[in-house]
């Protein structure tokens, strides 16, 4: 089984910049998406950027795009979430997930249901 481990969250001020990082236990072949998404207190879960692996296709969150890039490391089993210009409104629980049973395929890319396998999360809170 896929275990995700997050990391790299932390404290800013508004502009600053963080890069998460998630490591993906077993094989690359193990998942069909990975991707990252949060939580604020208060908010249901949402995407911030995922990836199908199938065709190298990525989602975007309108609230981040330009500011955020998803990259994957196939080597390293490493998905990172490089946050720049970072702003209040992106304070939340970040969390790295993959789909292993093939629902990213049923759903919308950015939708969560398609993710079957969670990290516990990182929290990034940026603060003036």
């Amino acid at each position: 089984q896929v275990q995700l481990v997050e990391s790299g969250g932390g404290l800013v001020q508004p502009g600053g910049s963080l890069r998460l990082s998630c490591v993906a236990s077993g094989s690359s072949s193990d998942y069909h998406s990975i991707g990252w998404f949060r939580q604020a207190p208060g908010s249901q879960r949402e995407a911030v950027s995922t990836i199908r692996r199938s065709v190298g296709s990525t989602y975007y969150a309108d609230s981040v795009k330009g500011r955020f890039t998803i990259t994957l490391d196939n080597d390293k089993n490493t998905l990172y979430l490089q946050m720049n210009s970072l702003k209040p409104e992106d304070t939340a629980v970040y969390y790295c997930a993959t789909d292993t049973v093939g629902g990213s395929y049923v759903y919308n890319q950015e939708d969560l249901r398609g993710f079957d396998r969670w990290g516990r999360g990182t929290q990034v809170t940026v603060f003036a």
